[in-house]
C-alpha cells in the first residue's frame, strides 16, 4: 500500500505568545518537528508538546534552529561548522530529555529555517550536523527538505534519510521552494491534489505550471498557516479515499 508521513513544526509558542493552534493540529499529523527552545518554544512549551505528541501518537522529532528567538530563527548568522554542531547537540539533548520523561522515543531531526539554509549552501556545516546526530543517537532519521542535503546525508550509510516535500508553499521550477512573507490561506482540494501527486507518483505542479519530480515520503503542513486545519482535514479524506497510508517516518525507512 502506499503511505505518506504528514509532518508538522510544533512547540515554537513562547511564555505569552502563541504560534500555530498545535491541539488542533496534532491529531491530523503523524510526525511533530518539535522546537529545541533556540528559535522558539520554552521548557514549558517543550513538555507540553511532547505530552500531547505522545498522546496521539505522534512520532517526535528535533527541530533545532539557530539562537535567534527576536527572527524565529530565520535570520542569517555567522556560525562556524562547530558552533552549529553545538547548537544542535544542545537542542538534541533538550529534546531527549524531555522525551525520556514522559517515556517516548525520538526518531527524527530536521532542522529549521537559517540552518536549514546554512545547511544547504555549506557541505561543511552539513556534514557537521549529520556526524554529531550519528554521535548523540544514530538511530535518529533525518528529515531533508533541500536536495543538496539530501545527496551530502545520503553518504552516511548509517543514517536513515526520508526526503521531504512541501503542499501549501508553491515550487518553482527548478525545484527550489517560494518563501512567503506571510502565510496565506490555501485551497485545501488543491493542496490534497498535490498531496496525492507526491504520494502516487513524486511529483508536483511548479508555479509556472510545469510538472518536477518530487519524490518525497514525507509532507510538511505549516501549523500556523491560516486554515492548517481545514487542509489537514482534506488531505486526510482524500487520503482516505485515494487509500494512501498516513505513517510515521519510523514505519517509512
Amino acid at each position: 500500500m502506499t503511505a505518506i508521513d504528514l509532518n508538522c513544526d510544533m512547540g515554537e509558542s513562547f511564555g505569552n505568545y502563541r504560534m500555530g493552534d498545535d491541539e488542533a493540529v496534532m491529531p491530523y499529523i503523524t510526525s511533530a518537528n518539535v522546537a529545541g527552545g533556540f528559535h522558539a518554544g520554552d521548557p514549558h512549551v517543550l513538555f507540553e508538546t511532547i505530552e500531547l505528541a505522545a498522546e496521539h501518537d505522534v512520532g517526535i522529532g528535533v527541530h533545532p534552529g539557530l539562537p535567534d528567538k527576536i527572527g524565529f530563527g530565520r535570520r542569517t548568522m555567522d556560525a562556524t561548522p562547530a558552533e552549529v554542531r553545538d547548537y544542535v547537540i544542545y537542542q538534541l539533548g533538550a529534546v531527549l530529555g524531555v522525551a525520556k520523561h514522559h517515556g517516548v522515543e525520538v526518531q527524527h531531526v530536521k532542522p529549521h529555517g537559517a540552518m536549514y539554509s546554512m545547511l544547504s549552501e555549506s557541505e561543511e556545516h552539513t556534514r557537521a550536523v549529520i556526524e554529531a546526530i550519528l554521535e548523540v543517537d544514530p538511530s535518529l532519521i533525518y528529515l531533508a527538505t533541500d536536495r543538496n542535503i539530501l545527496a551530502v546525508a545520503r553518504e552516511y550509510d548509517a543514517l536513515d534519510t526520508v526526503f521531504e516535500g512541501y503542499v501549501d508553499l508553491d515550487y518553482a521550477a527548478d525545484g527550489t521552494i517560494i518563501v512567503e512573507q506571510r502565510k496565506k490561506r490555501r485551497d485545501p482540494e488543491l493542496v490534497a491534489d498535490r498531496v496525492v501527486s507526491i504520494a502516487e507518483h513524486g511529483t508536483v505542479e511548479a508555479a509556472d505550471g510545469t510538472t518536477i519530480d518530487l519524490p518525497a515520503d514525507s509532507i510538511c503542513i505549516h501549523g500556523d498557516g491560516p486554515n492548517a486545519v481545514e487542509l489537514l482535514r482534506t488531505i486526510h479524506d482524500r487520503l482516505d479515499a485515494e487509500g494512501i497510508d498516513r505513517r510515521q517516518l519510523s514505519e517509512l525507512v
